[in-house]
C-alpha cells in the first residue's frame, strides 16, 4: 500500500526563532544605548585622571553620538546593498576594537578617537537591527511589539548607562565603562553569525560616493554648528559658518538624491506627513531626555554630593518607566489613533521636563522625591511617544526603502540626544556662569566639575562655601534648560495632533 505524501506545512525557521532574534538584537541595542550616556557618570573620574581641557571634555562626550548621527544614512544604504547581517557583525567588530583602544588610552585625544570609532561601529549596527526586525516580524501587531521593545531598550540603555557606569567606576575606574563592551560585542558576533538571517534591498546600482561625502559633511557641520552656538553664543562667527556649511551640503545632498536613479536615501519619504512628524517627534523627545540625563548625572554628583553609583541609582525611575511604556504602547496603538498616542506621550514628556523648573521657581527646593517623579514622567512619556513614532515611521515606509527609514529613525534618536547635550546643556552652562557670584575663581566658570575640583583644593569652610555657591548656580541654570525642552516637546505634540493623518493605523494588515 503506497504511503501517503507528507502534507504537513514546512515551518519557516526564521519565523520560529523570531523572538530569539529579537532578544539578540535587543542585547546589542542595549549596549549602543548605554554607550551614549555611560561615560557621563564616569566622566569626573576620567577628568581627574587625564585632565582634558573644556573643549576636549565636550568632544569626549559628543564624539560618539555625532559619529553615529553623521554615518547612519551611509550605513543604512550600505546594509541594504552589502547585507544587513554582515554589516551588523562588522560593526560589532569595530565596536570591540575601539573599546579596547579606549581602555588603554593615556591621553584625552586617544579617548576622543576611540569614542569616534565606537560611533562608527554603532552606526553600522543600528540601522541593521531595525531593518532585520522589519524583515523577521511579518505580522503587524507582533512587529509593533518588537519596535516597542526596540525603543524601550535603546532609551532604557541610555538611562541605564549612568547606573552601570556607576557600578563599574566605583570599583574599577573609568576604563571599565569601555571594557564592558568587549565581551558583549563578542557574544553578539557569535550568536548573530549563527542565528540572524541575512537580508538585502532589491535595489541595485552604482554606489553614490558624492552623496556619502555630502551627507556626512552636512550632518557633522549641522551638529557642530548647534553645539558651538550654545557654547560660543550667536555673536561668534564660527557657529554660523558651520551652519552655513551644513545648509549648503545638505541642500546639495537632497537635490542629488531627488535627481539620481538609485539614491543613497529616498528623501521623498519626507513628503509623507506621518513620516516627517514621527521623525521630528523622536528628535525633540530625545533632545529633552538626552539633556536631562547629561545634566542630572552632574547635579546628583556635585550639587547633591552623591557617588557615581548613587547618582546612577537615582536615575532609575526613567529606564523603569521606559520599560513599562514598551508594554503599554502596543496596546494603545491597537485601540487609539496613533496621533493621540504620540501626542499624549509628548505632553507627558513635557510635564516631566517642566515640573523641576516650576518647583524650583516656587520654593527653591528640588528634593529627590520631586526629581524621581519627574524622571518617571519623562521616561514614560518619551517611551510612549518615541515607540509610537518609530512604529509609524517604519509602517508607512515601503519595503524597498526600509534601510533608509531605519537610518533616519536612528539618526533622530542619536542626533536628538547629542543636540540635547549641545544645546540645552550649553544653555544650562551659560546660565550657570551667569548665576555664579562675581568673586568666584575663574576656574569655576568652565563647569561645575571644575568648581568641585577647585573647592576640594581650597578645602575647609571656604571650599564648602564655594561648592555650595556653584551647586546653587548649576541648579538655577539647569531647570530653565529643562523648561525649554518642555516647550520643544509640546511643539512636537501639537504637530502630531494636527499633521498625522487620522487614517494612519500602523498595526493594521494594510501597513
Amino acid at each position: 500500500m503506497p504511503t501517503a505524501p507528507d502534507t504537513a506545512p514546512v515551518k519557516d525557521p526564521v519565523h520560529t526563532r523570531r523572538w530569539v532574534i529579537l532578544a539578540i538584537l535587543s542585547g546589542s541595542l542595549l549596549l549602543i544605548g548605554m554607550d551614549t550616556t555611560i561615560l557621563n557618570i564616569a566622566f569626573p573620574t576620567l577628568v581627574e585622571d587625564l585632565r582634558p581641557n573644556s573643549v576636549e571634555q565636550l568632544w569626549i562626550i559628543d564624539a560618539y553620538s555625532l559619529a553615529i548621527a553623521g554615518l547612519l544614512v551611509t550605513a543604512g544604504a550600505l546594509g541594504d546593498r552589502w547585507g544587513r547581517k554582515r554589516l551588523l557583525l562588522a560593526g560589532f567588530a569595530v565596536f570591540a576594537l575601539a573599546s579596547l583602544g579606549a581602555v588603554f588610552a593615556q591621553a584625552p585625544w586617544q579617548v576622543i578617537v576611540a569614542r569616534g570609532l565606537l560611533g562608527v561601529g554603532g552606526a553600522a549596527i543600528m540601522p541593521a537591527t531595525l531593518s532585520i526586525l522589519r524583515a523577521v516580524f511579518t505580522d503587524p501587531k507582533e512587529r509593533a511589539f518588537a519596535y516597542a521593545v526596540w525603543t524601550a531598550v535603546i532609551g532604557g540603555g541610555m538611562a541605564l548607562g549612568p547606573l552601570v557606569g556607576g557600578l563599574l567606576v566605583e570599583d574599577f575606574g573609568w576604563q571599565a565603562a569601555f571594557l564592558l563592551n568587549v565581551p558583549v560585542a563578542a557574544a553578539a558576533i557569535v550568536l548573530g553569525g549563527w542565528l540572524l538571517p541575512e537580508s538585502r534591498s532589491p535595489r541595485t546600482g552604482r554606489w553614490d560616493w558624492p552623496g556619502v561625502g555630502q551627507s556626512i559633511t552636512g550632518m557633522l557641520a549641522l551638529a557642530g554648528g548647534i553645539k558651538e552656538m550654545g557654547k560660543l553664543g550667536p555673536a561668534d562667527p564660527l557657529p554660523w559658518v558651520l551652519l552655513a556649511v551644513a545648509a549648503v551640503f545638505l541642500t546639495v545632498f537632497v537635490r542629488r538624491q531627488l535627481r539620481i536613479e538609485r539614491p543613497l536615501l529616498e528623501v521623498r519619504l519626507f513628503t509623507r506627513r506621518a513620516f516627517t512628524v514621527s521623525a521630528l517627534s523622536i528628535l525633540l523627545a530625545m533632545t529633552g531626555l538626552g539633556a536631562v540625563l547629561f545634566l542630572l548625572t552632574q547635579w546628583f554628583q556635585y550639587a547633591q554630593d552623591h557617588s557615581p553609583l548613587q547618582a546612577g541609582l537615582r536615575l532609575l525611575p526613567a529606564p523603569l518607566a521606559l520599560i513599562v511604556s514598551s508594554v503599554v504602547t502596543p496596546r494603545l496603538l491597537h485601540t487609539v489613533a496613533v496621533r493621540h498616542v504620540m501626542g499624549g506621550g509628548l505632553v507627558v514628556t513635557a510635564a516631566g521636563l517642566a515640573l523641576p523648573w516650576a518647583v524650583q521657581s516656587v520654593d527653591h527646593d528640588l528634593g529627590y522625591p520631586t526629581m524621581a517623579f519627574c524622571l518617571a514622567l519623562l521616561g514614560f512619556g518619551a517611551g510612549v511617544a518615541t515607540t509610537a513614532a518609530s512604529v509609524t515611521l517604519m509602517a508607512v515606509t515601503p519595503v524597498e526603502d526600509v534601510g533608509g527609514a531605519a537610518a533616519i529613525d536612528e539618526t533622530c534618536y542619536e542626533l536628538g540626544a547629542a543636540l540635547g547635550v549641545a544645546s540645552l546643556g550649553s544653555l544650562a552652562a551659560a546660565l550657570y556662569r551667569h548665576h555664579l557670584p562675581s568673586g568666584a575663581p575663574e576656574s569655576t566658570h568652565d563647569s561645575i566639575g571644575e568648581a568641585a575640583h577647585a573647592a576640594d583644593q581650597l578645602g575647609g569652610a571656604a571650599g564648602s562655601t564655594l561648592l555650595d555657591e556653584a551647586a546653587h548656580a548649576f541648579t538655577l541654570g539647569m531647570t530653565p534648560a529643562f523648561g525649554l525642552g518642555a516647550l520643544l516637546s509640546l511643539a512636537a505634540a501639537v504637530m502630531s495632533w494636527y499633521w498625522v493623518p487620522r487614517d494612519v493605523r500602523p498595526t493594521d494588515e494594510n501597513h
